[in-house]
C-alpha cells in the first residue's frame, strides 16, 4: 500500500537503511513496497534482492524533486519502466537542470502527482496522490468527484520520531544551518511515517475507490532482477561481436605470447593453455579478457607502462595476453584461485598505470567500447565529522566541539546538548553523505546500464552509478579495475635517461621479467634491503624484512610483500614465517603436517589468499565455491553475508568430523 517510500540513500535527507525500511513494512503488514528514494536509485538492486526475504513484493521507482520540493513520483511498471525512468533522470544530474513540474509521457511507468501540485489534466496513467493528512482537504477539492484518478499515497520517510529528529539533523548539515534556523520548507513532515496497513485502511475507509486503484496500482508492477550464481554476467558478452570468433582470437593471440613469453614451451605449458581456455570459454569471460588486452595494448601502442595485478595474474591466457607479467608455471600459481567452474565472477586484474597516463586510458575506454560507466562508491558519515558537524548545528563554540569530536569528555559529565550530540552522532554515523568515484572500476555492460541504474556525473566527466562494487557483483555486473600509481613514470624517465646518456646500448624491453629476476645487481640489493624508491617494497619495514629473510629472488620477495600485510603480520603468521624461513630444521616439528604438504613453499604458513582456498578446499573439505566464500568473506562487506556465515560453519563441522583439533 506505499508508493512513496525513501531510505538512507534520499541523501540527507531519509534515516532508513533498505533492510531497516523492509524490516518495519514486514512487521506493519505490507505486502507490496514502492522504493522510491528521491533522485537516486542506489539501493534499488539491493532492494529487489532483499525483498523475498521479508515476504514483501518488491516494486521500484523515483521520487523527482527539486531540492526537497516534490514534483512527482514516478512507479515502474516493469523493468523497462525502470530503465525509462533512470534514463530521464540521468540527463537531469548529468547537467543539475531542475525536475520540470509535469512529468514526461512515460511509456512503462505510472505518474503519481502530489496533491497540491497535480494538474487539472492528468494523462492515462497518471495520478494523484493522497496522504492521510490530505483526507480533510479531499473532502472539499474537486477531485473529490474524480476518485478514479485518486491512489493512496502516505509518504514512508520515518519510523518514529528518532528518525524524524536525525533527519531534521541531516537537513541542516545539507543546509549549513543552524537546526533552530532551519525552514520548515526544507524539513520533511513529521506525519510521514510508515504505519500499519490496518490504520492506513481505516483512515480511507470512506474511500474505497482510492483503496482499489492503489492496489491495483501496484499489482501491476513487478520488478526482476537476477541474482546469484547461476546467471551469466551482464558484462559485454562479446569482443569481436561473436563468442567463435573471441575463441578464435584469443587463441591465435595465446599463439603469439607463446614465442615472446617462453623459448621453448613444454607439455605443462601447453596443458595450462588448453585447460584455461576451455574453462575461460565455459564461463563466459572471453570477452572479459580480450577487453583486457585491448586496454593494455592500447597502452603498450602509446608507450605507457603498466602493471597487471590481482587474480588474474595466476593466468598463464593473461601472461601471453600481455595483461601481466607474471608467468605462472614458474611460479606455480593456483589456478583454481584465478578461475574455476563454481566460481560466477570472472578474475580480478587491477591494471595500474601512471598518474599521467590513466586519463587518457580511461578516455580510451570510454571511446572504444560503447556501454561505460564509472562505478560508485558511497562518501559516509565518520563518528568525529558527523560530531563536528552536529556541534555547528547545535551552535556549540569550536572549543568545545574540538573536545567532543577527539573523545576528551566523559559522557556522564556533558551537558543535555552535548549528550544529544554524541547520542545521534552514533545514529548518523555510516549513514551515506554522497556519492563518490570507485578508486579505478569501470563497468562495460552488454546494455545501457540505465537498465540497472541511474547515472551521476562527478567533476571527472564521466558518468557514474549509483550502486557500489558489492551491489555491482551481486546483479552480475563485474568491473574492470583502471588505476594508478605514481611510481610508474619512472619507469619512462629512467629509460629515456639511460637512452640519452647510453645511446650505444641497445632496447631495455622492461617486461623482460626473467632478466630482473636473474640480475645479480638486482639481488644484491635486496638482501642488502636497499629498495629505496622502489614502490611496495621501500618502506622502512619492508626493507627490514627482505634483510631478515635475506630475499634474492621473485618468489621471495612476492612472500616478504605479502607476510608484511596487516592480515599475516598482526595474526603471528608474520613472525612463524620468518622464524621457520630463518630456521627450517624445525619446520616440520612446527607445522601441522597437513599444511605443509599444502603449502609447502612458505612452509605450511598462509601466506596469500590462494592459500585459504587451498586449505579450505584440501583441508577442511570445501568446494571451490565455498572456498572462495570464505576468501571473499576475510575482507569487507561480504563478511555479513548468509553465504559467508554458512561457509564458516561448515569449515569448522568439517573439521570436527575429521577429527582435526
Amino acid at each position: 500500500m506505499y508508493l512513496n517510500t525513501h531510505t538512507y540513500f534520499s541523501l540527507r535527507y531519509g534515516t532508513m537503511k533498505p533492510e531497516e525500511l523492509l524490516a518495519q513494512a514486514q512487521q506493519l503488514g505490507v505486502e507490496s513496497l514502492a522504493l522510491t528514494d528521491i533522485n537516486n536509485t542506489s539501493a534499488s538492486l539491493d532492494f529487489v534482492r532483499l525483498a523475498p526475504q521479508y515476504n514483501i513484493k518488491p516494486v521500484l521507482g523515483l521520487d523527482f524533486r527539486n531540492g526537497v520540493d516534490q514534483c512527482f513520483v514516478a512507479i515502474a511498471w516493469n523493468n523497462e519502466g525502470f530503465q525509462e525512468l533512470n534514463t530521464y533522470l540521468s540527463p537531469l544530474l548529468h547537467e543539475k537542470l531542475p525536475v520540470p513540474a509535469q512529468a514526461p509521457a512515460f511509456k512503462h511507468a505510472y505518474v503519481v502527482y502530489p496533491f497540491e501540485k497535480a494538474p487539472k489534466k492528468l494523462k492515462k496513467h497518471e495520478f494523484v496522490g493522497i496522504r492521510m493528512r490530505d483526507i480533510h482537504k479531499l473532502r472539499l477539492s474537486p477531485w473529490q468527484d474524480r476518485q478514479d484518478k485518486l491512489v493512496i499515497m502516505q509518504p514512508a520517510t520515518f519510523r518514529h520520531k528518532r528518525d524524524f529528529n536525525a533527519h531534521r539533523l541531516l537537513r541542516a548539515i545539507d543546509n549549513n544551518t543552524l537546526l533552530s534556523k532551519l525552514p520548515k520548507s526544507e524539513e520533511a513532515c513529521e506525519k510521514d511515517r510508515i504505519v500499519p496497513v490496518a490504520d492506513l485502511l481505516q483512515a480511507f475507509e470512506t474511500f474505497p475507490v482510492i483503496i482499489q486503484n492503489t492496489i491495483r496500482l501496484l499489482d501491476n508492477c513487478s520488478i526482476e532482477f537476477e541474482f546469484g550464481d547461476q546467471y551469466p554476467h551482464k558484462n559485454q558478452s562479446t569482443y569481436t561481436g561473436s563468442k567463435e570468433k573471441d575463441l578464435k582470437l584469443i587463441k591465435k593471440l595465446c599463439n603469439d605470447g607463446l614465442t615472446y613469453r617462453y623459448q621453448r614451451p613444454n607439455k605443462k605449458v601447453h596443458e595450462r593453455i588448453s585447460k584455461e581456455l576451455a574453462i575461460i570459454k565455459e564461463k563466459g569471460f572471453l570477452s572479459y579478457f580480450l577487453i583486457n588486452w585491448d586496454i593494455v595494448s592500447y597502452a603498450r601502442a602509446r608507450d605507457f607502462f603498466y602493471v597487471g595485478r590481482g587474480s588474474g595474474a595466476n593466468s598463464i591466457v593473461a601472461y601471453l595476453l600481455g595483461i601481466t607479467d607474471v608467468d605462472p608455471i614458474d611460479l606455480d600459481l593456483y589456478f583454481e584461485r584465478f578461475i574455476n567452474l563454481y566460481r560466477k565472477n570472472p578474475p580480478d586484474f587491477d591494471i595500474d598505470f601512471s598518474w599521467k597516463d590513466r586519463d587518457e586510458v580511461t578516455a580510451y575506454i570510454f571511446n572504444r567500447f560503447k556501454n561505460v560507466s564509472l562505478l560508485a562508491t558511497y562518501s559516509t558519515f565518520q563518528y568525529k565529522a558527523v560530531i563536528r558537524e552536529l556541534g555547528k548545528v547545535f551552535g556549540l563554540p569550536a572549543h568545545e566541539i574540538d573536545k567532543l569530536s577527539v573523545g576528551r569528555v566523559a559522557y556522564e559529565e556533558l551537558d543535555q546538548l552535548s549528550k544529544l550530540i554524541m547520542q545521534y552522532g552514533s545514529w548518523i554515523k555510516g549513514f551515506p553523505s554522497h556519492l563518490s568515484v570507485h578508486a579505478g572500476g569501470v563497468l562495460i555492460t552488454e546494455h545501457s546500464i540505465h537498465r540497472f541504474t541511474a547515472t551521476s556525473l562527478p567533476p571527472k566527466g564521466y558518468p557514474i552509478t549509483h550502486f557500489d562494487m558489492v551491489v555491482a557483483e551481486d546483479a552480475g555486473i563485474y568491473k574492470f579495475d583502471i588505476l594508478s600509481q605514481r611510481g610508474l613514470s619512472k619507469i619512462k624517465e629512467a629509460l629515456t635517461v639511460i637512452k640519452k646518456n647510453r645511446p650505444s646500448e641497445p632496447y631495455i624491453d622492461i617486461h623482460d621479467i626473467d632478466r630482473c629476476k636473474n640480475d645479480e645487481k638486482v639481488k644484491s640489493i635486496l638482501r642488502q634491503g636497499k629498495a629505496i624508491g622502489c614502490f611496495y617494497v621501500e618502506s622502512p619495514a619492508m626493507r627490514m624484512l627482505l634483510k631478515k629473510l635475506e630475499v634474492d629472488t621473485y618468489v621471495g620477495l612476492v612472500a616478504a610483500s605479502s607476510i608484511i600485510r596487516p592480515g599475516v603480520a598482526k595474526s603471528g603468521m608474520m613472525r612463524e614465517y620468518i622464524y621457520r624461513f630463518r630456521n627450517p630444521e624445525t619446520v616440520k616439528e612446527r607445522a601441522y603436517p597437513v599444511l605443509l604438504d599444502i603449502m609447502p613453499d612458505t612452509f605450511g604458513v598462509m601466506v596469500y589468499q590462494e592459500d585459504v582456498i587451498k586449505v579450505a578446499h584440501y583441508f577442511a573439505g570445501l568446494t571451490l565455491a565455498e572456498a572462495d566464500y570464505l576468501r571473499r568473506g576475510m575482507s569487507g562487506k561480504f563478511r555479513s553475508r548468509t553465504e559467508f556465515h554458512k561457509t564458516k560453519d561448515k569449515f569448522f563441522s568439517n573439521c570436527r568430523a575429521k577429527g582435526v583439533p
